[in-house]
């Protein structure tokens, strides 16, 4: 299973109302760090897309959902289960550093 493209359209059915802990990742074509941890990101989604849901929200294209959830820098990831903020993590990740990170959600 591979990341899905969040937008603030999809976002409040994706994320808000998933019964599924959700992934967030924050993030911009440009941006150099966010290339970088992208295969991470990837890996995480078909290891865990049975029990969770990863997506992707491009802050260039969706920059009010990045303002409603304060993000300031790129790349963050975001976790979120039944609407409600389990954790954040800002900068590089490794694909351990990800999955320590969902330990509390799965």
């Amino acid at each position: 299973m591979e990341a899905i493209v969040i937008t603030k359209e999809n976002f409040e059915e994706q994320v808000l109302r998933a019964e599924k802990p959700v992934l967030v990742d924050f993030w911009a074509p440009w941006c150099t760090y966010c290339r970088r941890i992208a295969p991470a990101v990837d890996q995480v989604a078909g290891q865990y897309g049975e029990q969770m849901v990863v997506g992707k929200v491009n802050v260039d294209e969706e920059a009010s959902l990045a303002l409603n959830y304060q993000i300031m820098s790129i790349p963050t990831l975001v976790v979120m289960h039944y609407g409600l903020f389990q954790g954040k993590a800002i900068g590089v990740q490794g694909k351990d550093a990800i999955r320590e990170m969902l330990q509390g959600v799965l």
